[in-house]
């Protein structure tokens, strides 16, 4: 509750400086616009910070300058986790935010952070686009956000200082850094890996020091986080693709019009589509980068042995939560 208030004394004083603007989009002119804001965590040269600002530039363009949306990046206003609970409080309008951390909300977002869900890319998309995963996003309105769009945060692996992850039981006695979700922790648990649940920012020197002998994420952690300087081992097993998904609240909504909630939900698509092809090609750079750093990309991996060691996991979510099994069928329905 600290960081709510801190942050909503701090955007009091950003919007005393810029004035208040419209309260409503009908009310809303170029002179005097509806002002947005969007917290988010990224640094600013991150791909996604990149697709936030292009949705922020598409909302002022097709509004004719009506609509603008103030962007807060870097953890200016708190982390992912207090920024969501100022969004929830009504202190923020949006922010991005990886799907799995929506599961305090939504049972259904705990999904996400499951295994082996998606074939490939292509199938990742279809799903992420598809009818059914519009009615998801919409379904929280009454629970006090919506999701405009996702954006892709690639696929995850296995990396390690020295030694390659070709089957689950290789996993076996290895502690292996999570991010803070408890399907990430229970799918090391159930691969036969320690969890070590840390920041990302200490997962440098825990691979370093040993206190971890391995981490999980995209290829875009071995260069812009460094990790490539000491995890040499990077398996492409591809376990999971979590998605990021901008969200807003549904009080802001409220004060759009109709056509001004469709104006944002085409802005937060067409950025989408740019994202994914750029987030392509930094996954490209990343690898090559990496293997300038010396590491080793293992690609003869028993994806097919990972698949089956997790399918339990799986089934035990989908009984566990209703919400799971509901987006579990609309990823199934998209294949």
């Amino acid at each position: 509750m600290w960081t709510v208030l801190v942050a909503a004394l701090l955007l009091l004083g950003v919007t005393a400086c810029a004035g208040r603007g419209a309260g409503r989009s009908e009310d809303a002119t170029p002179q005097n616009p509806l002002v947005l804001t969007l917290a988010h965590s990224l640094g600013d040269t991150h791909v996604t910070s990149t697709a936030l600002q292009d949705f922020a530039d598409r909302v002022k363009n097709d509004s004719g300058g009506r609509i603008t949306v103030r962007i807060h990046p870097n953890g200016q206003l708190g982390s992912e986790t207090e920024v969501l609970e100022q969004l929830m409080a009504g202190v923020v309008d949006m922010t991005r935010v990886s799907a799995p951390g929506l599961a305090t909300v939504e049972e259904g977002y705990h999904a996400f952070g499951l295994p082996y869900l998606f074939e490939d890319a292509e199938s990742y998309r279809r799903a992420m686009t598809s009818p059914g995963m519009r009615e998801f996003f919409a379904s929280t309105a009454d629970k006090g956000f919506v999701g405009l769009t996702y954006y892709t945060s690639g696929a995850r692996s296995f990396y390690t200082v020295d030694r390659p992850i070709r089957r689950p039981q290789d996993l076996k006695g290895l502690k292996i850094r999570v991010q803070d979700m408890r399907s990430q922790t229970d799918m090391v648990s159930t691969l036969g890996g320690t969890p070590v649940v840390m920041p990302l920012g200490e997962t440098y020197t825990a691979l370093q020091t040993g206190i971890v002998d391995g981490a999980e994420s995209n290829e875009t952690v071995l260069t812009q986080s460094k990790h490539g300087e000491v995890a040499k081992t990077f398996s492409v097993n591809e376990h999971t693709r979590i998605p990021d998904v901008l969200v807003i609240g549904t009080p802001v909504l409220e004060r759009l019009s109709a056509e001004d909630q469709k104006l944002l939900t085409d802005a937060a698509a067409a950025s989408t589509e740019a994202h994914t092809k750029a987030w392509e090609a930094e996954t490209q750079k990343a690898i090559e980068e990496a293997r300038g750093m010396g590491v080793t990309f293992v690609e003869d991996v028993d994806t097919r042995a990972f698949r089956e060691a997790t399918r339990p996991l799986v089934d035990r979510y989908r009984q566990e939560y209703p919400g799971v099994a509901r987006v579990l069928e609309s990823i199934s329905a998209a294949r």
